[in-house]
């Protein structure tokens, strides 16, 4: 049980989080991924060499010790880890390992005379609250996974029945169940974790499914990433026959129903989850403005189709921006999307629901324009391919 006076104590580390937050998470990566193979294939190694592992876990950790006794305060982000926790298949013995070095690291990094035993008892303490919290909500989420029809748990073998190239960079994979059974559904915006086996080194990565649910198959869209293993190897390694390791449908960056005017914006491959979305939207009555950038019309994926249903539906309004675009393009805007052409292109009301996806920079940009055109924050809806960061 945490104490109040352990809650005072890692209140008070807030001052050095905000300061070397960063170097303490790079420090404790350093330390479990050398020493502990086990929990390797948890992490992209990309993003540990870029910093957003690193810049990602700082930021939570940052979050947790300021709102310590009032956890409601963080908002989405223990969805979000919880999420990524079971698409990736976190389990309970993975914690004790990540708690240990979380705990040795604030005493490297920071010194015994800072790092006291008292500071460790209490930031061990904290640690294992959230660490039973995130426990009893993962194993819920699997539970529920293995419960549902066509649901499982754990791994599952699915067959990849068709490979598509969508764009020069994008390729989709159509995934069929092994075992011929039925696939459970899925909510608009999730994504699947995929097990994989590279040059003989497991490797675990998350894709958001790029196709409604129909309860028998699924489909992924992945970009090709410069250097990136996972990615390489569905794109070059992988055939269609071949067979896959899938874990089960995650996610809370979902669609929400209601009656609201909805736009949604992506960049680049974050154009994937607004798929299934939009045509759930299409059932419906709702107003759409459906909004993508990219740098050119070869990367854009999904144009055709995205075009095609416009034609038949006259509630969907589309509007795409190159950063380098032809004449024959027929684009509504060229360069990086403005707040000016955004204003342009919402609902006058502002009374919309907004969802959005695509790099970084892209969603710190469009964060920002939204909050300066007045939509309300509270129907502002994103999510992060990667480590969930701070956009602020």
């Amino acid at each position: 049980m945490l104490t109040e006076q352990q809650k005072n104590i890692v209140r008070s580390t807030v001052p050095l989080l905000e300061t070397g937050g960063e170097a303490l998470t790079s420090h404790f990566y350093r330390i479990m991924l050398a020493e502990h193979a086990e929990v390797r294939p948890l992490f992209n190694s990309a993003h540990q060499q870029s910093g957003a592992q690193p810049r990602a876990l700082a930021h939570s950790v940052l979050m947790y010790a300021k709102h310590i006794d009032r956890l409601e305060a963080l908002g989405d982000l223990p969805a979000q880890i919880i999420n990524k926790h079971v698409a990736l298949q976190v389990q309970p013995e993975h914690y004790p390992i990540v708690g240990g070095c979380l705990l040795r690291a604030i005493r490297e990094v920071l010194g015994a005379e800072i790092a006291t035993d008292e500071v460790l008892a209490a930031w061990g303490a904290a640690y294992q609250q959230l660490a039973d919290i995130l426990i009893g909500a993962e194993a819920q989420a699997y539970d529920r996974n293995a419960g549902v029809d066509g649901g499982w748990r754990g791994a599952r073998a699915f067959i990849v029945r068709k490979k598509m190239q969508e764009s020069s960079e994008i390729t989709s994979l159509h995934l069929v169940p092994a075992d011929g059974g039925m696939v459970m559904a899925h909510e608009p915006g999730q994504y699947i974790g995929l097990r994989l086996v590279i040059d003989g080194e497991e490797q675990r990565r998350n894709y958001s499914l790029s196709a409604p649910s129909n309860g028998e198959s699924l489909r992924i869209s992945v970009k090709r990433e410069p250097g990136g293993k996972a990615s390489n190897h569905l794109h070059d390694a992988v055939k269609e026959g071949d067979t896959l390791q899938v874990f089960p449908p995650a996610g809370h960056f979902t669609l929400k129903d209601n009656d609201r005017p909805l736009v949604l914006i992506s960049g680049g491959v974050g154009i994937t989850p607004t798929l299934p979305m939009l045509q759930a939207a299409l059932l419906t009555e709702r107003e759409i403005t459906f909004i993508h950038c990219a740098r050119e019309r070869g990367v854009h994926a999904f144009r055709d189709q995205i075009d095609a249903l416009a034609q038949q539906h006259p509630q969907l309004t589309r509007h795409y921006c190159y950063d380098r675009a032809t004449a024959e393009d027929d684009v509504s805007a060229q360069g990086l999307l403005t707040a000016q052409q955004l204003g342009d292109w919402l609902p006058a009301a502002r009374d919309a629901d907004v969802y959005f996806l695509g790099p970084r920079g892209f969603m710190r940009s469009v964060k920002q324009s939204l909050a300066q055109l007045g939509v309300p924050k509270e129907q502002v809806h994103y999510e992060f391919f990667g480590p969930a960061e701070a956009l602020d």
